[in-house]
């Protein structure tokens, strides 16, 4: 079992934004936690060695603009999987994650893999 300080939340609805400093690409947001996200449907074109990658998140009465640093990545074929660790956010996004956070451990989805 994962040992994690914040739980990951599995989002629907919420779409990136991102540039690693040459171009602009777009993803869908998978989980969040208060300093982390991953990305999927991210085209293979983001440039994975970029040390940091300017972050704009969009959903539903939601718009954030974070810095992140890629973490790791996995390819999906079509598209690649980014994980990044939140290094520059509004207290809007903490508040943001704290809403959807659970209650207790109990309330987190078992990991069966």
């Amino acid at each position: 079992m994962e040992k994690r300080r914040h739980p990951r939340m599995v989002m629907t609805n919420l779409e990136a934004d991102i540039s690693d400093g040459k171009g602009f690409f777009s993803g869908v947001v998978h989980d969040i936690s208060r300093f982390g996200l991953s990305i999927t449907d991210v085209p293979k074109r983001l440039d994975r060695t970029a040390d940091i990658y300017s972050v704009i998140l969009d959903g539903p009465g939601t718009h954030f603009k974070l810095l992140a640093r890629p973490i790791w990545e996995e390819d999906d074929g079509t598209y690649k999987i980014i994980g990044a660790q939140i290094e520059n956010s509004p207290w809007t996004w903490t508040e943001f994650v704290m809403r959807h956070e659970p209650e207790s451990d109990e309330d987190l989805p078992s990991k069966s893999n």
